[in-house]
């Protein structure tokens, strides 16, 4: 269990730091800041920081096979290329969608989209597929949010913000298609909302909690070994990084320029255990 305090490494006062993901060939950290519309790039060991996209809003990215970024927008896909220009592959909506939310791909190189809702049951997730064929999945949230495998490829989770559960799917690889949802987890109002999340490699699920100040560590069951306490209240994502993928990277909401709080800064935290690296999207049209 983590036995150290967060240590706030980088502070960019970010409205709503989401999605971190750790690239493993450049060893450095990327992340949104969805409602700045940006995305950032940050080395740990040279503290080298840089913004690579300022524009419309991102929900979520990927890492492409090929380098480039995959960036879900309000109303579309496109790539962001390493020189930051960026080319859109296909404009999407859907009735009840405000814009695209947290996203992860899948072994195979698809991705799974989740949404924000324009109402607390039009949002949902979807699947598009290496030819960019989009299928909805399901509707019914608010807020669909973090995604995770299981490290043997056979379970898929999935958070609901909205009604604070995180639940599992039976996930087959061949086809990417997913079974009946199973309640994993059900959060009580004082905990927090269940936001962004990741899963080590003993399968051993954390859970940002918006709202609740706090990581939250579950066992496979489903059960709460621990809780970590952050120094905010809006703890948004996590993602496992660092050279053998043993420290924890937490993003965090509620910044504000030139303010001196530590709301919207990015902390880290050693894991116990190490995670897997990041699958890579192979979307081309």
């Amino acid at each position: 269990m983590p036995t150290h305090p967060a240590t706030q490494i980088i502070n960019e006062h970010c409205l709503l730091g989401e999605n971190p993901l750790w690239n493993a060939r450049e060893q450095c950290l990327y992340w949104a800041d969805i409602d700045a519309g940006k995305i950032h790039r940050f080395n740990p060991q040279s503290k080298e920081h840089k913004i690579l996209y300022h524009g419309t809003t991102v929900g979520g990215f990927t890492f492409q096979a090929d380098g480039d970024l995959l960036i879900f927008r309000i109303n579309d896909l496109a790539l962001l290329h390493p020189d930051g220009s960026v080319d859109v592959l296909l404009e999407y909506s859907d009735h009840g969608m405000a814009r695209f939310n947290d996203v992860i791909a899948d072994p195979e190189g698809r991705v799974y989209l989740g949404t924000i809702g324009k109402t607390d049951e039009s949002g949902g997730v979807y699947r598009i597929d290496l030819d960019g064929t989009i299928t909805s999945l399901w509707r019914g949230t608010g807020c669909s949010n973090g995604m995770g495998f299981a490290p043997d490829l056979k379970t898929f989770y999935w958070t609901c913000s909205t009604s604070r559960r995180i639940y599992k799917y039976p996930y087959h690889r061949e086809t990417g298609e997913l079974d009946s949802p199973i309640l994993f987890y059900q959060a009580s109002k004082e905990e927090g909302i269940p936001d962004g999340l990741t899963i080590d490699r003993q399968g051993h699920l954390w859970s940002a909690r918006w709202d609740g100040h706090a990581v939250v560590h579950h066992d496979p069951s489903g059960k709460v070994l621990e809780t970590i306490p952050l120094p905010v209240a809006k703890v948004t994502s996590l993602c496992l990084g660092g050279p053998i993928l043993d420290q924890f990277y937490i993003t965090t909401a509620g910044g504000q320029p030139e303010s001196d709080t530590a709301d919207g800064a990015v902390f880290q935290i050693p894991a116990p255990h190490p995670g897997l690296p990041e699958f890579e999207s192979r979307i081309r049209l």
